[in-house]
């Protein structure tokens, strides 16, 4: 009978708990020490819901709809069930009611309290009762007898154990009474001691028995924690689990279909064992356990399914049993008019017979199938259950008060009681707006609030559909408010509001976007039913099931799509990671634009853009909480500065209206391995780094104007964590881990790493690390190609587009100056917006990488590239560096000088940067450009190398139009020096050797300088670590 011990949660507080299933097994009910009755759905059911009866609850029984409850108060009530109403009080007794339990009709109730008494009273008429008296201690069951089983104490807390008898279901020809570590049978009316059940495992009093279902098998609860299941025909032990603390179990409860055993301990937590199977057992002591049957997974999907839903257990999986028919030709199933069954000559294999009228679920004798061989039963995985759509930031519908929404704008509390149904919005900024309270009378459930509007959606009714309410407060005009009814039998399931737009997912699996004004615009279908979806900017993210899930995974599909001028699709239906037996809890955007969510595991995890659209988890909220049963509740992530917002929630996982949560800020870390050690964890700061800045070039993209102040910062920050995992590695003589690390560095701090190696002694290192440097320099032009080819498709192609579409703003440019383009994104609106870090930035268009100095002027980077001299010609002015002798010398062998012509040119050529006198060969038109260009290439992807910028700069000059290309050339062609020196050789006509004299004395005299260190200080750098090989 192998089972699987789902993870226990909190329930109650420390103390004595109970546990019991209703008649259908679709609810878990509990009592404990805190006084309340809780309902639960299910054990993972987040909110359930809870009926006080007291100060304390020691007991409780559910039968018929009727759940009865003994107290700290005295008194034994009873309440209607589901529904918790109060029903009136049972009886009283002089001291606390200690146990209760039905009779099996459900007439009658059994209650024992410390004064040493039973009373049996009648549920539908409770003066009608009996009072048991003569024992001689607190009562510990009701179902106590004479047997001097425990010693006497007086008050329950002190018993050794509970000693919880149990008569075998229906027709209760067996008692188990726990005696120590042993069970023990009892037959009705002879009470003859008739079996012993033990285990070698067994070595604390038994606490807790509970009988199945079918009465086949008796489970236990140990004071240790052991949880045991016997197989009464056989009397072996079929099952064993261990409470995953050790704490003692106190409440013990089989499920109506007997697949589960509910149980709960002294701590308040409530377990499930998931899995039981009763139907491998035989029901006759004599013959061996019967074969299970071959696996057919034909009848997957037949009709049995269906009961097996309904009824928790369809004919085949229920225990195997010996039918009882009417006919006389088998006189040994026969029920003699007495009522007693013929005895076969086995006392159990004769109580197996006796009691099958008791095997039916709703108390009729069930048909049973002719003798034969039985179908199989299908074993394989089972379907999980799809979860509900549910709005990311809000606590769940049927709370009278609730949070609707909860982001990084503001707070929308929903109220509905006997006093008020509205809805309060409040703002964080209040200069945004001010709070407001509005009458829900349309039964609003789902909400969001964003800088511009709140958005509300009802569920539709009998008379009414249903309905999306926007009130759009940024509006200019008077009418703020617009509503739309949905089409007939489509229910609004999920709702979100972006940067001008506003998007509801319906039951009909489509999903409609509306203007931020009311104007309904594009419309198209799910693949699946929505799960829940959220919006930021002009980006909107999707969460549906994109197929069934079985052994408790859910199957969810991700969908993510960019609207604006350039309408889009990034992610299309790819599967979203999930942990194992996990759910979706959380879903949104960080205040920089970077989709992730949250599981019902804790674990957060955010879109990494720069690897294929993969997930990468960041955080796990489970490592911070103190118990099993704490949970975090995210409201908000921040790339920079780092923080993910969440409000710790203590034995729930959704925090109350009242008081006032309190917000709490968890640090990230990625679960990199070995993060103790100082390697490990300067792993984990590099890629975290990498991974929380990959939105600079998302934003760029994008057309924002970004913080270059803080994305060279951060780029400082991982090149400085790469020199420190050098220096570690080369202490821990590890070079070739070294190389590795000097291969993700920048040219600029390659030359450091040379030094550090150099001064280390480490020669070799220093000579792998000379020649790395001029490898990353020296990539031809075509291998640049070749690999700016496989960059995503959507960056290729939105760059085409934005080349095409701002030709002719290059045209009009003027040095110093930037154009903006006519295409701007819709976030640069009139209304100054404060959500997240795109309100801080400008939105306009920013300059086209043609635009070169013309645009916006760059900060420079924090860590120039390092330019090793070239080796051919087309290399010679792409990397401003000049050699040592050696490497001057070999240089020059593969080199064949040109001279240097000069032609008019048509327009005046870009600034050049002063060359070494070694190096004095004419530039083409690609590098002419590429100078020029650079600035603007370098601000929009921050993050490439001195090879990378080339790569891109070739990707961008072949998009030019052959004109332009034709214009750069001729520029080219007609000057080697710089633009001052031009004029001179355009009114001379004549060689470069006058334009070279004067090439210094033209330029400006603060670029000169800076272009000449730049020139001199990698030479300088390079000539320290240079070796001839002679």
């Amino acid at each position: 009978m192998p089972c699987e011990r789902k993870p226990m949660r909190y329930g109650h507080s420390e103390g004595h708990t109970e546990v019991c299933f209703d008649d259908t097994g679709k609810f878990i009910v509990t009592c404990g020490n805190d006084g309340d009755v809780r309902i639960w759905e299910g054990l993972d059911d987040d909110d359930p819901k809870f009926i006080t009866v007291g100060e304390k609850a020691y007991s409780l029984a559910l039968k018929n709809g009727k759940l009865v409850t003994a107290g700290s108060n005295n008194t034994v009530q009873i309440h209607t069930f589901p529904e918790g109403d109060p029903d009136g009080i049972l009886t009283r007794f002089t001291t606390n009611a200690t146990h209760v339990t039905f009779n099996s009709s459900g007439t009658r109730v059994a209650a024992g309290s410390s004064d040493f008494m039973v009373k049996v009273v009648e549920v539908s008429d409770s003066s009608q009762q009996k009072t048991l008296r003569g024992h001689d201690a607190p009562v510990l069951s009701c179902l106590t007898f004479i047997w001097p089983l425990l010693q006497k104490t007086n008050d329950i807390s002190n018993a050794k154990s509970l000693c919880r008898l149990a008569w075998q279901p229906r027709m209760a020809k067996f008692l188990a009474v726990p005696v120590e570590a042993k069970l023990h049978l009892y037959e009705r009316g002879s009470w003859e001691h008739v079996s012993t059940l033990s285990d070698d495992l067994l070595t604390q009093p038994i606490n807790v028995l509970a009988w199945s279902p079918c009465g086949q098998f008796l489970a236990a609860g140990c004071v240790g924690g052991l949880l045991t299941v016997w197989d009464v025909n056989s009397k072996l032990c079929v099952e064993r689990q261990k409470h995953e603390k050790g704490f003692t179990v106190c409440g013990l409860a089989w499920h109506p279909s007997g697949s589960q055993i509910a149980y709960t301990d002294t701590e308040g937590c409530l377990g499930l064992l998931d899995g039981l199977s009763t139907s491998t057992s035989s029901t006759n002591t004599t013959k061996a356990p019967a074969k299970k049957p071959t696996k057919d997974y034909d009848d997957l999907f037949d009709d049995d399914d269906d009961r097996l839903m309904d009824e928790q257990l369809s004919d085949t999986n229920s225990p195997v049993k010996n039918p009882v028919t009417g006919d006389d030709d088998d006189d040994d199933f026969l029920v003699p008019a007495t009522g007693r069954v013929r005895n076969r000559g086995a006392i159990l294999d004769d109580e197996n017979s006796l009691g099958q009228e008791g095997m039916g679920w709703d108390g009729v004798m069930p048909v049973t199938a002719p003798l034969g061989p039985l179908r199989p039963v299908y074993e394989g995985p089972l379907p999980t259950p799809p979860q509900k759509a549910f709005q990311p930031g809000s606590t769940p519908a049927h709370l009278t008060h609730r949070f609707m929404m909860w982001n990084s704008v503001g707070i929308v509390r929903g109220y509905n009681d006997e006093q008020d149904n509205a809805i309060d919005v409040e703002f964080h900024d209040t200069a945004v707006h001010h709070a407001m309270h509005l009458t829900n009378s349309l039964g609003h459930t789902m909400a969001d609030v964003s800088q511009e509007a709140v958005l509300l959606a009802c569920p539709s009714t009998d008379e009414l559909a249903s309905k999306l309410q926007c009130l759009h407060f940024s509006s200019w005009d008077t009418n703020k408010e617009w509503m739309v009814d949905l089409p007939k039998g489509e229910d609004a399931k999920a709702l979100c509001l972006g940067q001008g737009w506003a998007a509801v997912a319906t039951s009909a699996l489509m999903l409609r976007l509306f203007s931020i004004g009311g104007v309904q615009r594009e419309i198209f279908s799910l693949p699946g039913p929505v799960v829940c979806v959220a919006g930021h900017g002009e980006q909107l993210l999707i969460i549906y099931h994109r197929a069934t899930g079985f052994d408790g995974e859910q199957a969810l599909g991700v969908q993510l799509l960019q609207f604006g001028r350039r309408k889009r699709q990034l992610i299309n239906g790819e599967p979203l990671p999930l942990s194992h037996g996990s759910y979706l809890s959380w879903l949104g955007f960080t205040a920089e634009g970077t989709p992730c969510y949250v599981d019902s595991d804790g674990v957060v995890r955010m879109l990494n853009r720069s690897l294929g659209s993969t997930w990468t988890p960041v955080c796990n909220t489970r490592d911070t909480c103190k118990s099993k049963s704490d949970h975090y509740w995210v409201v908000g992530v921040h790339e920079n500065p780092q923080q993910l917002r969440c409000i710790p929630c203590k034995g729930s996982r959704y925090p109350p209206t009242l008081p006032r949560p309190a917000v709490a800020i968890l640090p990230f870390k990625l679960p990199l391995c070995q993060t103790s050690t100082e390697k490990g964890q300067m792993e984990e700061q590099f890629w975290r780094s990498v991974l929380f800045h990959n939105h600079y070039s998302f934003l760029s993209s994008c057309g924002y104007d970004i913080d270059e102040d803080g994305q060279n910062q951060a780029q400082k920050e991982q090149q400085e964590l790469l020199m420190k995992m050098f220096a570690l590695s080369c202490k821990l003589e590890r070079e070739f881990r070294c190389v590795e690390l000097a291969e993700m560095m920048t040219q600029n701090v390659v030359t450091l790493a040379i030094r550090y190696a150099s001064r280390s002694r480490r020669m070799v290192l220093a000579q792998r690390l000379s020649e790395l440097a001029l490898e990353k320099a020296n990539q031809t032009p075509e291998e640049g190609l070749q690999e700016q080819e496989e960059e995503p498709e959507y960056c290729r192609r939105y760059r085409n587009r934005q080349d095409q579409e701002e030709e002719e703003e290059e045209l009009a440019e003027e040095e110093g100056g930037q154009v903006t383009g006519p295409g701007k994104p819709s976030a640069s609106s009139g209304q100054p917006r404060v959500t997240n870090i795109l309100d801080n930035m400008t939105s306009s268009k920013k300059s086209t990488p043609l635009s070169g100095s013309a645009g916006k002027q760059n900060k420079s980077l924090v860590l120039k590239p390092l330019a090793p001299r070239p080796k051919s010609k087309t290399q010679s002015t792409l990397l401003h560096m000049t050699g040592t002798k050696a490497a001057s010398k070999k240089t020059q062998e593969n080199t064949e000088p040109t001279p240097v012509q000069q032609k008019p040119a048509d327009v005046p050529p870009p600034a050049l940067p002063a060359d070494s006198t070694e190096n004095k060969r004419p530039k083409t038109g690609f590098q002419l450009w590429l100078e020029e260009s650079r600035k603007s290439i370098a601000a929009d992807h921050p993050d490439l190398e001195e090879t990378d910028v080339i790569k891109e700069a070739m990707g961008r000059f072949r998009t030019l139009s052959a004109e332009e290309r034709l214009t750069w050339t001729e520029r080219a062609k007609g000057q080697t020096g710089d633009p001052a020196d031009l004029k001179k050789r355009k009114r001379a006509g004549g060689g470069g050797g006058e334009g070279l004299d004067n090439e210094n004395g033209q330029a400006d005299a603060d670029e000169n300088s800076a272009k000449k260190k730049k020139s001199v200080d990698p030479s300088s750098k390079l000539s320290a670590f240079a070796f001839n090989k002679s």
